[in-house]
């Protein structure tokens, strides 16, 4: 019980005291929560997804049966990458989101420049109670990496949702059901939507987005900082 205690202090320490990496006590890197030598150790990933596979709990890799359901994550949720998401989305870390954003662009293809990026949306009653929405904090970062047009609100939560953290995925699904509408849905049709979340898990929630911009005839893909596989 004393060193859960200790391990917990440690943790809060961490991040009541910025200047030092949580992971292991060092000076972290500019701009970043950890220092370079945990920054390193996250592990990357930068293979395509299929986001309704995994929510269907397959093999999410090479699939070529649902175009447009399709998600690149950056790197794998450990435990560095989860100090920094919980950072990022609780901490108040909003300064954490450019150097995530920017790279973020590396895991996507060479090149790939799409129309418009938005980002997956909280309810507003939720982004009142935080102050902010972390996937628009990335995706504002990841926009003006890759020099594509950002449109926030594009997408809209129409009803709030249960925290998707503790949900089985059939409960998942059940909560985004009809979650996510789309604004001036004409502007988007035929143009090519990148959407920025932070966390990938059972897919459920870029899933739901995708196929809602799918439905106004937008061909939308996903980007996640991590996939917590």
């Amino acid at each position: 019980m004393i060193g859960a205690l200790s391990r917990w202090g440690a943790g809060v320490e961490a991040f009541l005291l910025p200047e030092r990496c949580p992971g292991c006590g060092a000076e972290p890197a500019p701009g970043r929560l950890l220092c370079e030598a945990c920054w390193s150790a996250v592990p990357r990933f930068g293979e395509p997804l299929c986001v309704r596979c995994l929510r269907l709990e397959r093999d999410p890799s090479g699939c070529s049966s649902h175009p447009g359901f399709q998600a690149w994550c950056g790197w794998l949720y450990d435990e560095r990458m989860a100090l920094v998401v919980q950072a990022l989305k609780f901490g108040q870390r909003r300064g954490l989101a450019p150097a995530l954003g920017a790279a973020l662009a590396q895991s996507l293809p060479i090149h790939y420049r799409p129309d418009l990026v938005l980002d997956v949306p909280l309810h507003p009653a939720r982004q009142r109670e935080r102050g902010y929405n972390q996937a628009a904090l990335l995706a504002d970062s990841l926009a003006l990496r890759l020099g594509s047009p950002r449109l926030p609100s594009a997408l809209r939560r129409l009803r709030p949702t249960a925290p998707q953290s503790g949900l089985s995925a059939r409960e998942r699904r059940r909560n985004l059901a009809g979650a996510f509408g789309v604004e001036r849905p004409a502007a988007l049709e035929g143009r090519e939507v990148l959407v920025v979340d932070d966390v990938l898990t059972t897919g459920s929630t870029l899933e739901a987005a995708l196929a809602a911009l799918r439905e106004c005839g937008a061909r939308a893909r996903g980007v996640a900082l991590a996939w917590a596989s």
